[in-house]
């Protein structure tokens, strides 16, 4: 009766989260064992080709530094027995549109925060169009963050993107990447990843997509099953051993490109959640509570296998609790004093995996680009609905607002 209670209720926070376009909907819902280039900007258009089926992943077939068995469970074989020596990564990723408010929050995040290695600690941002300030996104994208996308649109809800044919993705994800180009002075050969709005895949066309845009990675694909020991990204060259939450899934072989596994959290009911804004049962509202449920999630990566962990959130979060902000901060800088973890972005660590060493994980730091943007502050019409948009942008306003067939919002 109590399992039938919380199921309900699972399914109810998820409807609202969806609603509130704040979660991705990755709560599952049966409870844990262990509560412990030159790229295009729109696809070329070429011949449709079926995908050969993936076949299971052979450690012979499959090598780094561009293909990755999803059953690896350390970064090399040979460094079993030393997993003390694997470098700890953290990828702390936001989504959803950039604003003056969470990008405040952002800044006090991350301000002064270094790693072991003397370079700073950056972050992900998976980023949609509507509603985003793209000066704050050039602010973010200068100070050495990594921007990624997360749709134009955000879609009509889940069965949008779980019958997005390819056209459809590359048009939304194409789109995109010319909008933080044009507005935000981007550079698209630094943009590398995807996350699909409500983590929604479409089985192979998310991934068809991918690859066709020229993009390296994914990140929106949750497990549960591979959380102890964790689950290492991989590439889909071959058959993925992933259990499949939020269906359909990949089966097609698909070269190059990689999976960052969105590794579940463990909430105070052992139930697991892809992202921390979706835990149906955090911890009570208080910064040690808080901080102790991070930390102890945490150790199943840094006490384990030393598999990336991830923090996947929406800053919308952080207005859930008076604490839930100086538990999120103070979790952040306890991950300073270790001589071992690395607060990077996601295509950073991917860099690492393809190239896996013991200790110190880098010879250098990233180089942070330095574009100039005169802020300007605009007033145009969507269009579609002849609504004023207010949108702040690097140089230029469009002359309509930017949308799916007018990303640059031209007047047509």
């Amino acid at each position: 009766m109590k399992f039938a209670t919380l199921f309900v209720l699972g399914l109810l926070l998820a409807t609202a989260l969806l609603c509130e376009g704040q979660s991705q909907a990755g709560k599952t819902k049966t409870k844990s064992k262990s509560k412990n280039k030159t790229k295009p900007t729109v696809a070329p258009q070429v011949e449709k080709q079926l995908l050969l089926k993936a076949e299971p992943c052979s450690a012979a077939k499959c090598k780094l530094p561009d293909c990755r068995c999803s059953d690896a469970t350390l970064p090399k074989p040979k460094f079993k027995g030393k997993e003390q020596e694997i470098p700890q990564f953290v990828t702390i990723t936001f989504d959803d549109a950039v604003n003056a408010v969470n990008y405040a929050q952002y800044e006090l995040l991350f301000s002064g925060l270094v790693n072991p290695d003397g370079c700073a600690a950056t972050g992900t941002f998976f980023v949609s169009h509507e509603y985003t300030d793209y000066v704050r996104v050039n602010a973010l994208y200068n100070a050495g963050h990594e921007i990624a996308l997360h749709s134009v649109t955000h879609g009509d809800g889940t069965d949008y993107w779980r019958e997005a044919d390819v056209e459809t993705i590359e048009r939304e994800f194409g789109a995109q990447l010319q909008m933080l180009e044009a507005f935000a002075k981007v550079d698209p050969k630094r943009v590398h990843g995807v996350r699909l709005p409500f983590l929604q895949i479409s089985g192979n066309n998310s991934f068809e997509a991918i690859k066709n845009l020229g993009l390296t990675y994914d990140s929106s694909w949750p497990t549960q099953q591979h959380k102890n020991p964790a689950m290492w990204p991989y590439t889909l060259d071959f058959l993925s051993t992933q259990d499949c939450q939020i269906g359909p899934c990949p089966d097609a072989a698909l070269p190059g490109v990689w999976v960052n596994p969105m590794v579940t959290w463990t909430d105070t009911e052992g139930y697991s959640c892809s992202m921390i804004d979706a835990c149906a049962f955090p911890p009570a509202d208080d910064v040690d509570a808080l901080f102790e449920w991070m930390l102890e999630n945490f150790n199943r990566h840094y006490k384990g296998n030393r598999a990336p962990f991830g923090m996947y959130l929406h800053a919308a979060w952080f207005s859930r609790g008076r604490n839930y902000f100086a538990a999120f901060k103070k979790f952040m800088q306890h991950l300073t004093t270790y001589p071992d973890v690395y607060m990077t972005s996601v295509s950073r660590m991917l860099e690492y995996v393809r190239k896996p060493v013991l200790g110190r994980p880098f010879k250098s730091c990233e180089k942070t680009p330095k574009t100039t943007c005169q802020a300007v502050h605009c007033n145009v019409q969507k269009t579609s609905t002849a609504e004023t948009r207010y949108m702040s942008v690097c140089d230029k306003c469009p002359t309509v607002y930017p949308w799916l067939n007018n990303p640059l919002g031209r007047d047509m």
